[in-house]
């Protein structure tokens, strides 16, 4: 089980394994079967949401680019109309975690969508080598996924159990980044909370690789539409303090009423995954909090 210190998986660099080990990584996939193997630690107590007082759907609805794209839904049972929340996953995929999130936030009241951005290539969850996994994730641009965000916009405008007045997205990771960036590109999207996404290119990144990510989140603070809340971990090797300052200066300068970046000194990434090794229990509970009251003032009020 690679230890994942970075948004979008590891480099050559960080090939180092858990102290849990190999022989846990595979304990830990047979004892929760679904959780993406790739992270999953051997001591990991995952929070299980069940489905009562919740409907739960697996869907497809058309793409621009004409692909049937697959979506887990979880919502509160009756007509509603239940402010929505787009949920973006992590490298890995619409694995089990993913899905619980999408609970727990049907639990609190909204109708979660959860997009499956990578299957076009392939389906990362159940795969444990990085580097195929890198590959696939690789494959999801930036036109894409904002192409996939605006086919779930259509699509819930059109369920008459989904507020599309009251709209919202959270994202982890690889996902926390689609959150700044769908934020500045859809102005149906009234709030977002974005988990540990890197914000801008590493220092040592190339020029091409800088393209390839663009736009970074630091470009975009004075385009967001709804304000956005950003956690960070202080351990995160992957995305360094600079850059959180950097997004926080940027915010301040473009007035960005009610986004703020949240930092926990103690947090490595991946804090809020419970199924990592990375696990903060503190610094989750913490985030979740704030993202609860953040949706409720913006979706709900």
């Amino acid at each position: 089980m690679t230890t994942l210190i970075r948004p979008e998986g590891p480099s050559p660099e960080d090939a180092v394994l858990s102290r849990r080990g190999l022989a846990g990584a595979a304990l830990g996939a047979a004892a929760f079967a679904g959780y993406a193997p790739a992270a999953l630690a051997q001591a990991a107590r995952p929070i299980v949401t069940d489905a009562e007082g919740l409907t739960i759907q697996e869907t497809t609805y058309p793409a621009p680019d004409g692909f049937d794209l697959p979506a887990y839904v979880a919502r509160p049972e009756g007509e509603g109309p239940f402010p929505v929340i787009i949920v973006v996953s992590e490298i890995f995929g619409l694995h089990a975690w993913i899905q619980d999130i999408c609970r727990r936030l049907a639990k609190a009241g909204y109708a979660a969508v959860a997009p499956a951005f990578f299957v076009r290539a392939a389906d990362p969850a159940p795969l444990t080598d990085m580097a195929e996994i890198q590959r696939i994730v690789a494959q999801a641009g930036y036109e894409q996924v904002m192409g996939d965000i605006s086919a779930t916009l259509a699509w819930a405008d059109q369920q008459l159990w989904a507020d599309s007045d009251r709209v919202g997205i959270t994202g982890y990771c690889w996902g926390g980044k689609v959150v700044w960036q769908a934020a500045a590109r859809f102005a149906a999207i009234d709030a977002g909370v974005a988990w540990y996404g890197r914000l801008a290119p590493p220092a040592n990144a190339t020029a091409e690789q800088r393209a390839a990510g663009a736009p970074w989140p630091v470009d975009l603070a004075g385009e967001l539409r709804g304000p956005v809340i950003g956690l960070y971990g202080g351990q995160d090797r992957g995305i360094p303090l600079d850059t959180v300052e950097q997004m926080r200066a940027a915010l301040t300068r473009a007035g960005s009423a009610g986004s703020e970046m949240v930092v926990y000194p103690d947090a490595q990434h991946g804090f809020h995954a419970d199924y990592r090794a990375g696990y903060d229990a503190a610094a989750a509970e913490d985030g979740w909090r704030r993202l609860l009251a953040h949706f409720h003032t913006h979706l709900k009020s």
